[in-house]
């Protein structure tokens, strides 16, 4: 491929020259031995995940509580 300027091309060269660097990285991806599998991606998910402790109150609970504290301070 010949060297030129974004500037010089015509829609459908830089067109062209999107998807062939869109088809390099899609195949480098898939040859890398460092990628991992959805497994072991879920496992390291489910290993960080934080569960807040019994009693807490969700999210929803305080924003309502937040809420009715503004509305007395009208």
């Amino acid at each position: 491929m010949q060297t030129q300027k974004v500037t010089d091309m015509t829609i459908e060269e830089l067109k062209d020259l999107i998807q062939h660097i869109v088809d390099e990285r899609l195949q480098q991806q898939a040859q890398s031995n460092d990628s991992q599998s959805v497994q072991e991606i879920l496992r390291a998910i489910e290993q960080h995940r934080w569960t807040p402790p019994p009693g807490t109150p969700k999210a929803s609970q305080m924003i309502i509580e937040e809420r009715e504290q503004w509305r007395q301070g009208m």
